[in-house]
């Protein structure tokens, strides 16, 4: 029953570390923001403040 145990654990603890590296591995600085995308939401805010034409 320990050895079950045990190895349901390490089995838990591998599946932890999986999951830690792939949040958190990568580029130094985290991900990194597109300029377009910015652009791109307050230009479609823009669009939409703005009355359709007749």
């Amino acid at each position: 029953m320990g050895l079950i145990l045990l190895e349901a654990l390490a089995a838990g603890l591998v599946f932890i570390l999986i999951i830690w590296w792939t949040m958190f591995s990568g580029r130094n600085k985290g991900e990194l923001h597109d300029d377009d995308d910015e652009r791109e939401a307050s230009r479609d805010a823009t669009d939409r403040k703005q009355p359709p034409e007749a």
